[in-house]
């Protein structure tokens, strides 16, 4: 049975950092391709970060200068270090893994499972 269990979610001042993770169970991290999605409420869930099997790494948008993806292999376990954090930040973060090479990697519908997800808020 697969399970992503995603933690370190929390409230933080603007400019506050935290780090997400997401411990997987069932698979290995390492084949497959692991995202972290984040949904704010009224709006749909959007891509944050990917990073494939060889470990190269995806960033949408203005995040890539503020947030890490990172993986730690003997612990199965994928992060994301969130730094510089603003109110807009504030969302419900999901781990998500992708078993397929085929399909779009930005498209929560190609993922295969998902975490309950964390919720970072952000405000002062």
């Amino acid at each position: 049975q697969v399970q992503l269990v995603e933690s370190g979610g929390g409230s933080v001042q603007p400019a506050g950092s935290l780090r997400l993770s997401c411990a997987a169970s069932g698979l290995t991290t390492t084949s497959c391709t692991m995202g972290w999605f984040r949904q704010a409420p009224g709006k749909e869930r959007e891509l944050v970060a990917i990073m494939w099997r060889g470990g190269t790494t995806y960033y949408v948008g203005p995040v890539k200068e503020r947030f890490t993806i990172s993986r730690d292999n003997a612990k199965n376990t994928v992060y994301l270090q969130m730094n510089s954090l603003k109110p807009e930040n504030t969302a419900v973060y999901y781990c998500a893994a992708k078993l397929s090479r085929l399909g779009d990697n930005t498209r929560p519908d190609m993922y295969d499972y998902w975490g309950q997800g964390t919720q970072v808020t952000v405000s002062s």
